[in-house]
């Protein structure tokens, strides 16, 4: 790894790595720093493959490929993660919003537990954590699957009064009748 002994790597190497890297980052879906210092890394450990690296043009190469496959393993990971879903009231990691959060689920349930007749069971089975189809819905609850839409229609209908009268609508704000 003679190119690493090179004192003047650094000034010779980085405003073209600059340049690369803010050239293919776009692309790439990456920030152009990231795409830097993944190419830095690369040249730490494994050094160019090019059969002359001291020569300018064999480094230059060298970094031009490694920009370009850094970019692309960028856009694979980037095909491949998938953030973690989180509720808006603690997506900021406030104490808060997951309080409040966990007070509006607890109403939620409080207000589907009052539910008349098979409301209960219908709207616990439609917010259940294993996603179950009407068909499979129908089956637990021993009704046909013809007559889910208009019971779970009844049943958020009376949900959504129950809930209107126990939250207050937001005042006006700035203005006064």
């Amino acid at each position: 790894m003679d190119l690493l002994k090179d004192s003047d790597l650094l000034t010779e190497l980085g405003p073209l790595l600059s340049a690369e890297a803010a050239a293919e980052a776009p692309a790439a879906g990456v920030d152009a720093a990231d795409l830097e210092q993944a190419v830095w890394v690369r040249l730490l450990e494994q050094g160019p493959r090019d059969p002359d690296p001291a020569g300018p043009t064999g480094r230059a190469r060298w970094l031009r490929r490694a920009v370009r496959a850094e970019a692309r393993l960028a856009r694979r990971r980037a095909r491949r993660e998938v953030p973690y879903g989180g509720s808006p009231a603690d997506a900021g990691g406030e104490p808060e919003g997951a309080l409040l959060h966990g007070e509006d689920n607890r109403a939620l349930r409080s207000a589907v537990a009052r539910l008349p007749g098979r409301c209960p069971e219908l709207m616990g089975a439609l917010l259940s954590p294993r996603d179950l189809t009407y068909r499979e819905i129908a089956g637990e609850l021993g009704i046909s699957q013809g007559s889910l839409g208009p019971v779970r229609s009844r049943c958020l209908g009376c949900l959504r009064r129950m809930l209107a009268a126990e939250v207050a609508a937001p005042g006006l704000r700035g203005k006064e009748r």
